[in-house]
Order: structure tokens, then sequence, then C-alpha cells
């Protein structure tokens, strides 16, 4: 196995693990999506100047309106999933983020103007019928979770993070990392005013317990995390990428059961891999190649 895709793989199971961390975090999920871009922001600068690198001051500019966008949206949606993770499973907060993908090949043909086709309309609908399976009838559990509202708050992380992935394809002339970067700055920025007015800063008063798990949701969740990430990015192509990309989901329901006993029904269960197999089926074009080379196949 190649260094890229361990670097890949270890990003992801990383990415696992941030339900886990969140959950036992005692600030309100505004203020952690607010330290998070903070610590993650930093990290990666500190990256960057030990790679004798620095952002574009040039670069961004040219693509001020869209960073500035995608970094609000980025910020947003981190609240919503770490509210989410507050009220429901983590399985559940998971496999509704990753309804993300569905939703940009919904929008994409209004936006990118790509062609929506069958294979993708049935990955829409094959999601759909997972959200359903996923949420349960009952919106109270003895644990006090509120699943429908977190459900709800994670199909409207995806929704942001969807818009997220929608303008960052008009970004040029822009490296990933250089983007993460000025995205998790403006996350910062634009999160500091709310936090300040709605709940005020309260990081002095917390536990040395939750300041450490803060403290690696910036540093490695983000920072350390984001950097494998990028840099296993130009030796890979973006299919594997895709797919090593459900390393997270997958990791994040197990772990999820193993640490807190949070368990799925069988019909959750099926639910949950009609989700991630629509989600993976519409980015990865495995049928639509395979469709392709059986239609050469028959005109020979």
């Amino acid at each position: 196995m190649s260094k890229a895709k361990i670097k890949v793989i270890g990003a992801m199971l990383i990415f696992g693990t941030i339900g886990l961390f969140v959950k036992n975090i005692d600030l309100t999920s505004s203020e952690i999506a607010l330290y998070r871009g903070f610590f993650g922001s930093c990290f990666l600068i500190l990256v960057m100047s030990m790679n004798k690198k620095t952002v574009s001051i040039k670069n961004s500019k040219e693509n001020a309106g869209i960073l500035l966008y995608s970094g609000t949206a980025i910020g947003f949606n981190w609240i919503l999933l770490f509210e989410a993770y507050r009220y429901t499973t983590i399985s559940n907060a998971t496999l509704s983020y990753y309804m993300a993908p569905l939703f940009v090949v919904l929008a994409s043909p209004f936006i990118l103007k790509e062609k929506l086709t069958g294979l993708k309309i049935g990955c829409v609908f094959l999601a759909l019928i997972g959200m359903y399976f996923i949420v349960e009838k009952g919106t109270m559990t003895i644990q006090g979770y509120s699943h429908s509202l977190g459900i709800a708050y994670g199909i409207g992380a995806a929704l942001l993070y969807a818009s997220v992935i929608l303008a960052t394809k008009f970004l040029k002339n822009i490296t990933s990392l250089e983007t993460t970067i000025v995205q998790l700055m403006v996350a910062s920025l634009v999160l500091a005013p709310y936090v300040f007015l709605k709940e005020g800063f309260n990081l002095v008063s917390i536990t040395g317990t939750s300041l450490s798990y803060l403290l690696f949701l910036g540093i490695v969740h983000t920072g350390i995390a984001y950097a494998l990430y990028f840099s296993a990015m130009q030796d890979l192509k973006g299919q594997t990428m895709a797919i090593l990309s459900y390393i997270d989901p997958i990791s994040a329901v197990i772990l999820s059961t193993v640490f807190l006993n949070e368990r799925m029904t069988i019909v959750q269960l099926v639910g949950g891999v009609f989700i991630l197999s629509a989600a993976f089926l519409s980015e990865s074009g495995v049928v639509e190649k395979y469709i392709k080379m059986k239609s050469l196949k028959y005109k020979k």
C-alpha cells in the first residue's frame, strides 16, 4: 500500500472519531466550531511555514467572494453537525451528513451545468429510502435523544457542506491547502462575533478534560488530518480519494457502537448502507464506466 493511501486512511480514521470528542466538550456547538477553525488554521499555517510556503494574498483576493461564502458556510455547517451529535446518535448524525454528495448531484445540473444521468437519479432515490429507514418513529429514547431534530441538524449541515463543495468548483489559481486555511480563518472570524453576542466566550471556565479534547479537535482532527489529506491528493486519483473517504462514516458508526454503546436496528443499518452506497456510486463513476465499457463491447 502506498504512503499516500495510508495518509488518506489515517485522515479518514481521525475524522471518524470527531463525534466521540465533540460529545465530551462542555461548550456550545458554536464555540466548538469557532475554536476548531482557529486552532486548525493556526496549525496549517505552521505546516506551510515549515515547508517555506505562504498563502498567496493575490490569489486569495481574486477568489475573495467564494472564500468568504464557503468559509462562513463551513463554520455554520460545523455548528449544525455538532448539534446533530448532541440530539441524536453519532451514527444517525454521520449518515445524515453523508447526504451532502447527493445534494451536490441534484444541484449540479443547475449550477455546474452537468448532466443528471439515470444512475444519479437512482442514487438520490436510494439515499432517500435509506434516510427513511434511519429516521425512527419515536422522537425520544431512554437516553434523552431527540432523533428527528438531530437528523434534521445533520441534513442541514449536509446542505451547507454541499454548497461549499459547489462553491469551491469556481475557485481559480489557488491550492486546496491554501483554500482550506483561508476558509478556516474566515469561519473563525465570522463565528467570533456570533459567539460573543449569542453566549460569550467560556473557554477559560471549562475543565481541563474538555480543553484537551478541544485542542485535539482543532490540532489533530482539523490540522493534522487535513495536512495528511492534502499531502496525499497530488499522488492519488480523485476516484481513489472518493472511495477511501467512506472509511470516515463507517469507522464513525463502528466506534460509536464500541465506545458509546450506540446501537442501530437492522432496518437502520440497511438505511445506512443505502445512503453510503448511493453517495459512493454517484461520486465514483464505477457503474457508469462499466456501462460504457459494455456498450462499447456490444458496438464492436
